[in-house]
């Protein structure tokens, strides 16, 4: 009988005692667990314990860590996912005819001769492996399946109209099993989307067919044609997904969906909207796992960032960064945050939403539905003495009334403002209802900032730029080194043939100086604002774009199309 052999092997290796049988026993009468479950709630033993034990029992190998997969994707696309996680096993390697699968539970043999049968494969040898570590080993079979959403709409082409017809009923996309077309392709489409570095996943319903695009580095790619009868199932798993009324088609919804890629844990905010051709659906995609970024690394040059460092552990004042929606703005003040936060610092955050968790920070999630705003969690986190506030928006007087008074009582507060440059924030906070001589009192600086595509480096090759275009932005040849030439991609496949492949910052800083103050206090003009500050040295976006072209970071043509004058 194979439970009191486990308990024998556990002794014979010593892993446990009687008196730890005892209170296993005890765990497993109370609360009716099997063995194994009730060896680890008791704490008596851990999961590697169990391991070595089951693997001297079955006398097969122990393989602590699945390094990695050395199995061909052809034979990886022939299994169903769900099957391997529902088992706990994954294929490891073939090697001469032998497929040598890890198992976390050795008594269940059935699924074993499921995987050799299915893959015609007459000796299969097993290894024992943690469940943890079969599961990431899975995460990485998914990674190596070849299949995209592209091929699972090729095949739905190729099976009978009734599969769709079904799948309009919505109790049978609830019921469906994860290998149903719809919920693959939708799979697919997420995890293709994360590959290819995309920030948004948009589908767009149109008179006959439905539009699939990718965002990449701020600029919209199709990716895929869909027929117009599977529209509906396809919004309708979203909505699934993201916990939404799938029986609501009239009214927008937002919400939001967790995911696993891999080894990474990934956020995506669902905006559904109806239009006239069916409901429209916006995902957003924010990777929880991704490393925040450092202030160095955000396309600041040295002198930007040593005015940044003084500005950032200024003790108290108004720190704006301005700039349209998916300029970077959330980006640059969580590294400024990030750059600040210390033990003896109480930094507290209010945002709509929380892209990501910084660690050490209280962060705290607008909720409308509740009455908590930006102005009503603002004036709550005044009270939880803090030394350091970030507020998502100012978007109204009262949080704008608010953040100021904050600033001039002792803290120092980011936040962030949709205008177009750095001195249109003044006229902004102006036109709210704010008096000059408090803006001047309380703001200590404002940034404006976009972000250019960087040069693809694979794809990278020097030219001469017209004289035209060298003007447009700034520069003459006389002001290029490197014997008058630039660069720009040619495209490649690693840039999907754009030419451009990442992205970075340009800036402009705007310091309040006395004399921009004195300029505020008898004139809100943000022109008469921004020559005054040119005047004493500040860098306008174009400028800084116009730099990193120098440098052979961007092109002309992204620094043209991000700073429009």
């Amino acid at each position: 009988m194979r439970i009191p052999s486990l308990e024998q092997a556990l002794q014979d290796l010593k892993l446990i005692d009687q008196a730890g049988l005892e209170k296993v026993r005890t765990v497993q009468l109370e609360k009716a667990l099997p063995l194994q479950e009730a060896l680890l709630a008791s704490g008596a033993v851990s999961d590697h314990d169990i391991l070595q034990a089951l693997s001297k029992l079955w006398d097969i190998p122990l393989m602590i860590r699945i390094e990695e997969i050395e199995v061909d994707p052809a034979i990886v696309d022939l299994l169903p996912m769900s099957f391997l996680r529902k088992y706990l096993m994954v294929p490891v390697k073939l090697h001469e005819g032998t497929l040598l699968v890890a198992v976390n539970d050795p008594a269940d043999q059935d699924p074993m001769f499921d995987i050799a049968r299915l893959l015609k494969i007459r000796d299969v040898k097993r290894v024992l492996a943690p469940k943890q570590e079969i599961l990431s080993a899975i995460n990485r079979v998914m990674e190596m399946k070849n299949e995209s959403a592209k091929d699972i709409m090729e095949d739905m082409e190729e099976e009978s109209d009734e599969i769709l017809k079904d799948l309009e009923n919505i109790q049978d996309i609830t019921l469906m099993e994860t290998e149903a077309p719809i919920i693959r392709m939708v799979n697919r489409l997420m995890v293709q989307a994360y590959r290819d570095r995309a920030s948004d996943i948009h589908v767009e319903p149109y008179q006959t067919d439905v539009k699939v695009r990718y965002r990449i580095d701020g600029i919209l790619h199709d990716v895929l044609t869909l027929p117009k009868r599977i529209h509906s199932p396809v919004v309708s798993r979203i909505k699934i997904m993201a916990s939404l009324n799938i029986a609501e088609k009239r009214l927008p919804q937002d919400g939001r969906i967790g995911i696993k890629l891999g080894e990474h844990s990934v956020d995506l905010r669902i905006s559904v909207v109806p239009t006239v051709n069916g409901e429209r659906v916006v995902m957003r995609i924010l990777d929880k796992s991704s490393v925040l970024l450092g202030l160095e690394e955000l396309g600041f040059y040295p002198d930007d960032l040593q005015r940044i460092e003084r500005l950032i552990r200024q003790e108290h004042g108004i720190i704006l960064v301005t700039g349209p929606t998916g300029s970077g703005k959330t980006t640059s003040l969580y590294s400024m945050l990030s750059r600040i936060n210390s033990p003896d610092k109480n930094i507290l955050t209010i945002e709509d939403p929380i892209e990501y968790q910084l660690k050490g920070i209280g962060q705290i999630p607008v909720n409308t539905k509740v009455g908590l705003t930006f102005a009503s969690g603002l004036r709550s986190i005044v009270r939880q003495d803090p030394d350091v506030i970030l507020v998502g928006e100012i978007r109204d007087l009262e949080t704008a009334e608010i953040a100021i008074q904050a600033a001039l009582t002792g803290h120092l507060v980011f936040s962030t403002l949709h205008t177009n440059d750095s001195a249109s924030a003044v006229t902004r906070l102006i036109d709210m209802g704010i008096e000059p001589f408090l803006v001047t009192s309380s703001v200590n600086a404002i940034f404006a900032q976009r972000l250019v595509r960087e040069i693809c480096p694979t794809c990278k090759q020097g030219y001469f730029p017209e004289d035209e275009s060298l003007q447009e932005i700034g520069l003459t040849k006389e002001m290029l080194q490197k014997e008058g030439y630039l660069y720009r991609g040619a495209g490649c496949p690693e840039c999907l043939g754009t030419g451009y492949r990442g992205r970075t910052g340009i800036y402009e800083i705007l310091l309040m100086s006395d004399a921009i103050k004195n300029t505020i206090l008898k004139n809100s003009d943000s022109t008469i604002i921004k020559n005054q500050a040119v005047s004493e040295g500040l860098h306008t976006l174009r400028q800084d774009g116009a730099r990193k072209v120098e440098d052979g970071h961007t092109t002309i043509e992204e620094v043209l199309r991000v700073t429009q004058q």
